[in-house]
């Protein structure tokens, strides 16, 4: 193939899925000439499983990429055909939004965003290899022969990279949706530079044509009446009315379904060996939940509207591999889809990973400098965590160009900081999933105060617009204020505010209270106090849920910070780059192996490397206090 010189760039981004999309974005508004290539231009964004976003942990991160100024929220919001807060009864630390999407709307409304932006140019085409020069990555090189030079390239290959489709006893090169697959990219970075790959797999259910759905025989699901965005910018009057949202609806299934998965399980290919793919833990196939949950005897099923102006429905909870005769007649044992039509089969995929504890907390590689990797290609699954590295991949690729500090979270400071360093330190066998019992400070990580921690960083570094930055600092101020005032008015045990306590199961008075103190009790809300203690002004539904949270919560919050504190002690113990980790007396062999690996910045950091137990920390912290770290030699 000859090649040619195609174009300069500051960053080259390869792949518009979700975190492509954010990562070239990112690196565009902070004044990149940026590169965007990808496969198919009108698979910009593409939701290829479940049509939403959202949900526990995962919706955080989408009020996260929001805060720091990314664009998944704002998309969302304005392409969602229903919007639901879940765990409503239960604590803030586990609330979560989950949003459905109309697919088609949300992929083109992303392109029309990314074609719009400035510094940034979409252009198809498949990369095949890189430009790689004295250890510094250079651009790429495409299957046509182009040659793209930059200063830095950002992977978001996906589940192309060396996809390969699986239904039954069928399996062939695509990516998802049956798209064209990314043949040579990643196995160039195997073999040509190094790179250690593995496979991964994940799949989707059959799609059914919702006319021949019967309705009546499931559980209507409706969205929520009340307003609600995840992006900060959203206000209450774009707010789709629950009568122009469209409802989910829930199905089981039963012995019937089971019977006819255990007996074709000698079709099934994840038992049979045609899927060599590690699949995830925690969205695993039908016929793995049959197997590995026997005793249940059904399991739901939500029938989830794929858009406005299409007939698919999604069938959540039944992704399978098994051959398409065997997914016609699983569904007919399903109550409600006895007469269902399938429109898309099901399938499997599986793909290449790059494993993530070969790069850095900014999402650069180890190996090549100025290479960086996103989104399901580091090993995660699901688009918000695509998405979240793509921000944080995007905005280092541009700090680092422009020679600037470059920008990691913590633990503490978001779900996105937990991910990337569980995948970094720890590295994952499988599609790594975020839950909320993944952060330790998860109290402190809720969907509410997205903006309280990261819009300043977000602004910091240039993503966040000053008019932007303005609003959340007039809403950070009214909240302080407003909490001061509450903490400041004393009630007195009126004969009102008495037979309000009463009609509203709560205990009488004695003696005055301050009433930040009865705003404490767990059957009074924000709005109670409000009858007794009128603010000078209306406040936003925003600004009292905040003032809400931050005083029933203030107890759980200070120990929680202190624990954080704590963290940031071992942070600021710094490890160099360059230590010798085998000439460090009394490591067991395991964690100089594993540190050498992972070759932690931090003690925080070593401390979570796997195979590094409290004793190895304590002696690497008694070895960097002492100041005489052995080197390695260059």
């Amino acid at each position: 193939m000859q090649r040619y010189e195609a174009g300069n760039y500051d960053v080259i981004v390869v792949g518009a899925g979700h975190a492509g999309s954010e990562a070239a974005l990112a690196a565009a508004r902070l004044g990149q000439e940026t590169l965007l290539i990808t496969i198919n231009l009108d698979m910009v964004a593409f939701m290829p499983c479940n049509p939403s976003l959202g949900g526990p942990a995962k919706g955080v991160v989408v009020r996260e990429i929001d805060a720091l100024g990314g664009q998944m929220g704002k998309n969302i919001d304005q392409t969602y055909i229903q919007m639901r807060m879940l765990n409503t009864g239960k604590g803030p630390a586990v609330r979560a939004l989950r949003a459905q999407a109309d697919k088609d709307d949300y992929s083109r409304q992303m392109r029309h965003t990314i074609e719009n932006q400035d510094h940034l140019t979409l252009r198809q085409g498949i990369a095949e290899d890189l430009i790689i020069e004295d250890g510094l990555c250079k651009g790429i090189v495409t299957q046509t022969g182009a040659i793209y030079r930059s200063q830095a390239v950002i992977l978001t290959t996906g589940t192309a990279a060396r996809g390969e489709i699986i239904i039954g006893e069928l399996k062939y090169s695509s990516g998802p949706n049956n798209s064209q697959a990314a043949e040579k990219l990643t196995a160039n970075l195997e073999d040509k530079y190094g790179f250690d790959i593995t496979r991964f797999k994940t799949g989707t259910p059959p799609r059914v044509d919702k006319r021949t759905i019967n309705y009546e025989a499931t559980e209507i699901q409706p969205g929520d009446e009340a307003a609600n965005h995840f992006s900060f910018m959203s206000n209450d009057e774009n707010y789709l009315p629950l009568d122009k949202q469209i409802p989910c609806y829930l199905t089981y299934t039963n012995e019937n379904t089971h019977t006819v998965i255990r007996e074709n399980l000698e079709r099934a290919p994840m038992f049979t060996g045609i899927v060599e793919g590690v699949g995830a833990r925690y969205c695993p196939s039908i016929e793995d939940k049959i197997v590995r949950f026997a005793d249940k005897p059904k399991h739901q099923l939500f029938l989830e509207p794929e858009g406005r102006h299409n007939e698919e429905i999604y069938v959540q909870g039944f992704s399978t591999s098994l051959p398409e005769d065997v997914q016609v007649a699983m569904l007919q044992t399903v109550k409600g889809l006895e007469n269902a039509r399938i429109m898309r089969t099901g399938y499997a995929i599986e793909y290449d990973v790059v494993r993530p504890n070969q790069l850095k907390m900014t999402l650069e590689t180890k190996q090549v400098e100025n290479l960086y990797t996103a989104g399901q290609s580091n090993g995660t699954s699901g688009y918000e965590e695509a998405a979240g590295q793509g921000l944080i991949a995007g905005i280092n690729a541009a700090l680092k160009i422009k020679g600037e500090e470059p920008f990691i979270l913590g633990r503490d400071e978001a779900y996105i900081g937990v991910m990337i360093d569980d995948l970094v330190t720890k590295g994952t066998t499988e599609p790594y999933r975020l839950l909320t019992s993944r952060a330790e400070y998860r109290l402190l990580l809720r969907h509410d105060n997205a903006d309280l921690r990261l819009t300043e960083r977000g602004h910091a570094i240039g993503l966040v617009e000053d008019d932007r930055y303005q609003r959340y600092l007039q809403d950070k101020a009214e909240v302080e204020n407003e909490m001061a005032r509450l903490q400041s008015t004393r009630l007195k045990p009126s004969d009102d505010l008495q037979d309000y306590l009463a009609n509203h199961q709560s205990a009488r008075l004695k003696d005055g209270i301050l009433a930040a103190d009865l705003l404490r009790r767990p059957e009074l809300k924000i709005d109670d106090i409000l009858v007794f203690a009128p603010s000078d002004h209306e406040l936003s539904r925003r600004v009292k849920e905040q003032i809400e949270i931050q005083i029933k919560y203030d107890g759980y919050i200070k120990k929680a910070q202190a624990k954080v504190d704590k963290l940031h002690r071992m942070e600021e113990k710094a490890i160099p780059e360059d230590i010798d980790w085998s000439a460090i007396d009394g490591l067991a062999t395991e964690a100089k192996q594993r540190l050498a690996e992972i070759n932690p910045r931090t003690l925080a950091q070593a401390s979570r490397v796997s195979g590094v137990n409290p004793a190895d920390v304590s002696i690497l912290m008694v070895y960097l206090q002492a100041g005489k770290i052995a080197r390695v030699k260059k």
